[in-house]
């Protein structure tokens, strides 16, 4: 073993025992999931704050965006988004992802360069809703891909590799417009903010063109040109035997296979409220910096300070990702982490509602709920581990959720946070403190329903494992020459009554 793949081992990138063979398939794996659904994640941020960002370049000015007119195209892009998300998570487990997720990067990335265009502001709210509707599949799409060829040891490290692209792509879009702005502001007769969204279609365009060549589609569905015909099966049979079972199909009894189980309403509920409650650490911590800067016509900090206040906040997210990642799949379990993140967004939007606190305690907060943003990455791979029992119910989960995140973060900050009760939020903090108390309480029913599952005799999973005729990862008899009688004596494998009482009762 060469010293880069002992580090690897000694950092949990690959668990302990796991094959030379399986090793080598894993970085080929992470070359090809983690390449295309990074580079795809990080231009759909690019493109979506582009927006914001031209704003603030003089968009609002040459358009005449005054009122809440930036509000509602962002609203727009939120609506198109939502109502196309489910329906393409669930076209994407019957077409080629190589072809379809890369043809939809290409149309928003039009759809961006299309409004540096535009003269209107109707001719703004069209572009951004079709920019909605293109990038729905990116983030959902990528998501699904991302979690249908890992092992549960592996889930947390890449799901937080996938994770950190949003805050690495938000730093990097504010120095993209500084630039544009700087740079090529005039060139060709054209304002600033116009050549920002230029600038984001070159690179989306061509960085879609990586999908084709290296997005693998899910393990038993790849037709991967840097895939062996051996390696393609051992990307399906490791995941059978860690309970990941192979496509059903869509079927009528698809919305059934969701919608009958307990899984979908506790992860929606569990899942949005984690994701809503570090709010704060965006718009209303950017508030709060830019009322430090123009109180009283003097600056309490300079303006450079501030701006790395603000990336500081950015680089937390991003350590506490990758800590969280590899904790969790240490632990080999996902609440803990998650757990450390509700107590620390508790104590944080506490804080923050007290208000009456010193500067340097409010900056803890802020930066603490940038801290707490690092678990909520491992929502996605506790939701796909309990549904490791059906990929296409998987995949729409995934997008169901997401949903309804859209969907409250356009309602709630309208309502909890309205802009001319900034910067201090009392309502919204308020929320934030009720709801990070209800996420804390709710965080362990996950945990006792699958226990109540299991006492019924029901185990997805084991399911899983016993009808593709493996062996589950991390039992004592690792091989498939095992005798089966000693198995069954020692209660590893069921008989095929007991098999057949466990399918009725599921």
């Amino acid at each position: 073993m060469g010293a880069l793949d002992k580090f690897a081992e000694f950092i949990g990138w690959y668990p302990k025992g796991m094959s030379k063979e399986e090793r080598h398939l894993v970085y080929k794996i992470d070359w090809l999931v983690l390449s295309f659904s990074c580079i795809a994640f990080f231009t759909k941020n690019l493109d979506v704050s582009a927006l914001t960002n031209a704003y603030y370049a003089g968009m609002g000015d040459d358009l005449n965006l005054d009122g809440n007119k930036l509000q509602f195209a962002t609203s727009m892009y939120f609506v198109g988004y939502a109502l196309f998300q489910i329906p393409s998570n669930i076209v994407l487990t019957r077409l080629p992802a190589e072809y379809y997720l890369p043809a939809f990067e290409i149309m928003w990335g039009l759809f961006t360069l299309g409004t540096a265009f535009i003269k209107n502001y109707n001719q703004l709210l069209v572009m951004r809703f079709f920019v909605g509707v293109t990038a729905c599949s990116c983030w959902v799409g990528n998501a699904h891909i991302v979690n249908s060829w890992y092992t549960r040891q592996e889930l947390g490290k890449r799901n937080a590799i996938y994770g950190c692209v949003y805050p690495l792509g938000a730093m990097f879009a504010g120095y993209l417009q500084s630039a544009a702005y700087l740079n090529l502001n005039g060139a060709h007769g054209m304002e600033g903010w116009r050549w920002l969204f230029i600038v984001c279609a070159i690179i989306t365009i061509p960085c879609a063109l990586i999908g084709v060549f290296f997005c693998p589609n899910v393990p038993d569905r790849t037709r991967s040109r840097y895939l062996t015909e051996r390696e393609k099966q051992l990307c399906v049979d490791r995941l059978l035997r860690d309970g990941f079972a192979k496509t059903r199909g869509i079927g009528k009894g698809l919305f059934k296979r969701i919608f009958g189980n307990w899984r979908i309403y506790v992860f929606f509920v569990v899942g949005n409220l984690f994701w809503m409650t570090p709010y704060p650490s965006g718009l209303p911590y950017g508030l709060w910096l830019d009322d430090l800067k123009f109180a009283s016509g003097e600056s309490k900090y300079s303006p450079d300070m501030v701006n790395n206040l603000s990336t500081i906040t950015y680089a937390a997210t991003i350590v506490s990702t990758m800590i969280c990642g590899f904790y969790s799949d240490w632990r080999k379990n996902r609440w803990e982490t998650i757990l450390y993140g509700g107590i620390l967004i508790l104590i944080c939007n506490v804080l923050l509602l007290i208000w009456k606190v010193p500067d340097g305690a409010k900056f803890f907060a802020f930066i603490g709920l940038g801290l707490a943003n690092g678990p909520t990455n491992l929502i996605v791979p506790w939701l796909a581990e309990f549904m490791s029992h059906d990929l296409e119910a998987r995949s729409t989960s995934i997008a169901i959720i997401n949903v309804g995140w859209v969907v409250i973060n356009c309602v709630v900050p309208i309502i909890a946070w309205p802009i001319p009760s900034a910067p201090r939020f009392l309502g919204g903090y308020i929320w934030s403190v009720i709801m990070s108390v209800v996420e804390i309480a709710l965080l362990p029913l996950p945990l006792l329903l699958e226990r109540r599952e299991i006492k019924r005799g029901i185990n997805y999973a084991q399911r899983v494992i016993e009808e593709n005729d493996m062996v589950a990862t991390g039992l004592e008899e690792k091989t498939k020459g095992v005798d089966d009688q000693s198995l069954e004596e020692s209660g590893q494998v069921k008989t095929e009554k007991e098999v057949e009482v466990t399918q009725i009762a599921v």
